[in-house]
């Protein structure tokens, strides 16, 4: 009997359905032009994007231009590549275009998808952006979607780490351009430190169309992009805290599994304290309690997680004597990337290697709140129809499932749950025997590397061969995953997100070639390829009568996305296909939701050992399990987005005010606005108005005067004259001042005091906005404390907040302010002898910086800064530099010449 919502959606379709349905016109119309573009030579192709570009440039709409448009990219991609673009893509692309989640099964061609919005979107001349998880299939998908892209006229741009500023502008700057997440996120956050307008690579944030959307947008959604410095070196500290761990006991220590947290009980910190002590660490009378004790509270925490949390091959692993990160969504090994906040250090001393030194915040930003600058954002992946909730909240995008453009045919069978870890092993054992026996390829899921490769073992010493996908194999990765599809092939993998590597059954033909002509540089391609082919058919005949690709999942993983995205992997373009979970009371989903009732319920049956429990109510309730934690997870990142909001207002402000500087052409009207907004300050602190004037402090205020604005002027003498009120001794000491910078800036030049001017301002901004983001840091690690006072912290947070930037900006005034009144131009000996220490110093070093993604670090050289040149010099203070030649390392120690650093015109 059908539920109520069942009928309705039979009487009426599903919002999904409905959807779909109003693309068909669309598709219809794109299909009617097909014979007319098909005609077309390959310069009419490319006449014909410059014909579109001139109609949008004249008004069109896209929406007018989108059924030509996709017409002859579906012509340019069969010419280029000599795929056709099924019915089915072209609604995915009809999806993206409208801002939507194009939801795809595996196989179903999503990067051919994304030509077609992308280059109807391109026709405005502000630039796309199509993103991927990883370099490898950025610059994959760049260089063979490129030639589509090429066929039509336009132009094709990949961005990558480490890439030369030049090219990467230029990347930025065609009409297509293919980029990781991560490098995005940090080009922006980059560009947003630079000291002018053309050294900026990227040019806006039009339209970006995100692959695998879910991963990026979701699971890596709670992790910062950060990009630091390094800070004071606490190794000593860590190892220390390292040592106390191990000798913990329960009572010293709460572990919460669910939230991933750990923390200390009042025995325990009683424990370490007295360690502390013992150890001079912790002053004589001074407790964890005390304020004083904030830094080694936290780094004592960190040593705690470091060891209850995180796991040597699951979480992390150690190559050549460094700890490196491994993603729990992809499995994959994170070269480069660092967990923030002292966790990482804490990881090295625990596994003894060379313990790295923390850094300090320069920039940062949410994936959350960078891919919200985009004018418009459209996603593709096999699998989001779970967090269609959290898209359309926090991203505003909709979610729709297109067709497969064959039916599925994979059976997905019911879980089999046994009673202990060893019973699912051995039965998993002996599926993969079953169907290796019989020719069938399986791909067996796991969680972790530490549990794949147990597995392996396992089957080693059952005799079966097979492979191993792992963050250990990253480099065979593409290989493994084409060999994964041929008759009785084993492939165990950690996960099988975002490979970007189709399973086709019976193998890879084109992978099959390459290594082929390697092998046998001197054969006839042609040749090879029609024996290859062949070959492929026949093994291809064998896997399908064998079934199809088996996919065996060992464990289920806490999010439903995951276990779809390896179900995904079987049943492509209407193949056969069979997936299966095994699960176990021991796995950690079983065992932190509701494993003792199962356990009970087992019990009672009075199952046998090696039996299994196989039920349509185990997978319900495994999946209301997950539904949990997932919804779990999101009220955490939607709570996490509220406090980054906070910032993000505050970023842009920063950010718009920065850009602002650097397009400016007169930045004195800037710097004067805050000149006189100090001697305001200044005025109404120490002759209050209202007040009468024998109340004033003329003393101070002269006193103020010459530290702030580096001036003596007699305001005692102006205070005594009759008639003259605060707003004339205001006026006059602004006008006394503003006589001052005039004189200054003849004596430099109105270009060089502009310069002058405009990097100040910068560096002002730059070095303001870093210390107030450590506060903010400090703040929120804090802020949830409020809570047990019954206030909410959130609203704690927003207020403080502000109050913080307030007081920074008041800050920012006084300081520039002051900076810029110091400047003077330096005398011939002074200048003489700074040239000659200069001359001693042509190995001036680049600041050290680092990216972080919550923290990922890719270091730059780090070398040591240049001692001071002149007697009073400070390399904070461009007053004291004299005139650098324009080709001398600059005097602040960037490393760069004078001539691109504050000497830039």
């Amino acid at each position: 009997m059908l539920g109520i919502g069942n009928l309705a959606k039979k009487v009426f379709g599903s919002p999904n359905d409905r959807k779909v349905k109003g693309t068909r016109g669309l598709v219809a119309r794109i299909n009617a032009l097909e014979d007319q573009f098909r005609s077309l030579s390959d310069e009419q192709l490319i006449d014909k994007t410059r014909e579109f570009q001139g109609r949008v440039a004249s008004g069109e709409s896209l929406d007018d231009i989108l059924p030509e448009a996709f017409a002859n990219c579906r012509e340019g991609a069969r010419r280029a590549l000599g795929l056709r673009a099924f019915d089915t893509q072209l609604m995915g692309g009809i999806f993206l275009h409208q801002g939507n989640i194009a939801e795809m099964k595996t196989g179903e061609g999503k990067t051919l998808v994304a030509t077609f919005p992308a280059y109807l979107n391109a026709l405005t001349g502000k630039g796309v952006h199509i993103v991927t998880v990883n370099d490898y299939l950025a610059k994959r998908d760049a260089d063979w979607m490129g030639k589509v892209f090429r066929q039509l006229g336009m132009t094709t741009g990949v961005v990558y780490p480490f890439q030369a500023e030049p090219e990467k502008r230029a990347a930025y700057a065609a009409d297509v351009t293919y980029a990781t997440n991560n490098e995005l996120g940090f080009d922006y956050l980059r560009d947003n430190m630079k000291g002018s307008v053309e050294e900026m690579v990227q040019r806006g944030h039009n339209f970006a169309i995100v692959d695998e959307v879910d991963s990026i947008l979701i699971d890596e959604a709670r992790t910062p992009l950060i990009i630091s410095g390094p800070s004071q070196d606490r190794s000593e500290l860590y190892v220390t805290l390292n040592q106390y761990i191990p000798l913990l006991t329960e009572e010293h220590y709460k572990l919460d599994e669910k939230t991933r947290n750990a923390t200390f009980t009042e025995e325990g910190n009683e424990f370490l304290e007295r360690r502390l002590q013992a150890d001079g660490i912790l002053p004589e009378g001074q407790t964890l309690y005390d304020p004083e004790s904030t830094t080694i509270v936290h780094h004592a925490n960190q040593a705690l997680r470091a060891w209850k949390l995180f796991n040597k091959d699951q979480h992390y692993m150690v190559r050549d004597g460094e700890v490196m990160l491994i993603d729990e969504f992809t499995g994959r090994m994170m070269k480069g990337r660092r967990l923030s906040d002292g966790l990482h250090q804490a990881i090295e001393a625990k596994e003894g290697v060379e313990i790295q030194p923390e850094n300090v915040t320069l920039a940062s930003v949410t994936f959350q709140n960078y891919f919200r600058l985009y004018g418009k954002l459209a996603g593709m992946t096999g699998t989001a129809a779970t967090e269609a909730e959290e898209f359309a909240e926090i991203y505003k995008l909709g979610v729709v499932e297109v067709p497969t453009n064959r039916g599925i045919a994979r059976v997905d069978e019911h879980d089999r749950v046994y009673r202990t870890a060893a019973e699912k092993y051995a039965a998993v054992i002996e599926a993969i025997k079953e169907a290796h026996a019989k020719g069938q390829p399986t791909l067996v899921g796991t969680t972790s590397i530490e549990k794949s490769e147990m597995l392996s073992e396992m089957l080693k010493k059952a005799g079966i061969p097979h492979n191993v996908l792992n963050a250990r194999q990253h480099e065979a990765e593409a290989q493994i995953v084409a060999d994964a599809g041929k008759p009785g092939a084993v492939t165990i993998a950690t996960n099988m997100a975002g490979r970007g590597t189709d399973i086709q059954l019976g193998g890879n033909v084109e992978m099959k070639v390459m290594e082929a002509l390697k092998a046998d540089p001197e054969a006839n391609p042609d040749d090879l390829r029609a024996r290859i082919e062949a070959e492929h058919a026949a093994d291809k005949e064998k896997v399908l009568a064998s079934g199809g690709l088996f996919v065996l999942g060992t464990e289920r993983h806490e999010s439903r996305r995951i276990d779809n995205q390896l179900r995904g992997r079987s049943g492509r373009q209407g193949d056969p296909g069979r997936s299966l979970f095994f699960l176990s009371l021991d796995d950690d989903l079983m065992r932190i939701f509701g494993s003792e009732r199962l356990d009970k319920v087992l019990s009672t049956l009075g199952m046998k050992e090696g039996e299994a429990i196989i039920h349509p109510w185990v997978n319900k309730s495994l999946e209301r399990a997950q539904a949990k934690v997932e919804g779990r997870n999101f009220d955490i990142r939607k709570q996490l987005l509220k406090f980054d909001d906070v910032m993000n207002d505050q970023r842009k402000a920063i950010f718009s005010q920065r850009r602002e500087i650097m397009d400016s052409t007169e930045v004195g009207e800037i710097a004067a606005d805050m000149r006189h907004q100090v001697i305001d300050d200044l005025v109404d602190e120490f002759m209050p108005p209202k007040s009468y004037p024998e109340q004033w402090d003329l003393d101070g205020l002269k006193t103020a005067i010459r530290e702030r604005l580096n001036m003596n002027l007699p305001v005692a003498d102006w205070a005594a004259e009759e008639g003259v009120d605060q707003d004339a001794i205001r006026e006059r000491i602004e006008q006394a001042t503003d006589t001052y910078q005039a004189d200054k800036a003849a004596a430099f030049g109105a270009e060089n005091m502009r310069n002058i001017e405009k990097q100040v301002l910068l560096q002002m901004i730059d070095q303001k906005w870093r210390d107030h983001l450590l506060t903010l840091e400090h703040l929120r690690s804090v802020v949830g404390f409020r809570g047990y006072a019954q206030r909410d912290p959130l609203s704690e947070y927003k207020t403080e907040a502000f109050q913080l930037f307030e007081t920074m900006l008041d800050s920012l005034r006084f300081d520039v302010t002051q900076r810029l009144a110091q400047i003077r131009p330096l005398t011939d000996a002074e200048r003489e002898e700074m040239l000659r220490q200069m001359a001693q110093q042509q190995q001036a070093a680049q600041e050290h910086l680092t990216m972080e993604h919550g923290a990922e670090r890719q270091s730059q050289d780090d070398a040591d800064k240049p001692a001071p040149l002149v007697q009073g010099f400070d390399e904070q203070n461009p007053a004291t530099w004299g005139n650098p030649s324009r080709n001398d390392p600059c005097p602040c120690g960037s490393g760069k010449k004078f001539k691109h650093c504050h000497g830039a015109i």
